[in-house]
């Protein structure tokens, strides 16, 4: 894994480990937000999944239809990712 991946991980763990005041966002705060699908570690999705209804219940590392709430523009950043569910 190189430096920047080192980096981006460490990122999405961090803004993992705050989601739970993302989803309680005011709306301003929200609009500068997005789904970021594919990168969420196994059980630290946000939301529910195709597969599961509630957050933290994705079955492994980078599932496809488990997302993360990151900061407008990060998503686009991150290797693997996507705005949309597959």
């Amino acid at each position: 894994m190189n430096k920047s991946n080192i980096a981006v991980s460490a990122a999405v763990t961090g803004l993992l480990a705050i989601g739970g005041s993302l989803l309680s966002a005011t709306p301003a705060v929200a609009a500068e937000k997005e789904k970021c699908y594919g990168v969420a570690k196994a059980g630290m999705n946000d939301c529910a999944t195709k597969t599961s209804s509630c957050a933290g219940t994705s079955k492994m590392d980078h599932q496809k239809d488990a997302f993360v709430v990151v900061p407008k523009g990060l998503c686009d950043k991150l290797a693997g990712s996507s705005k949309m569910s597959s």
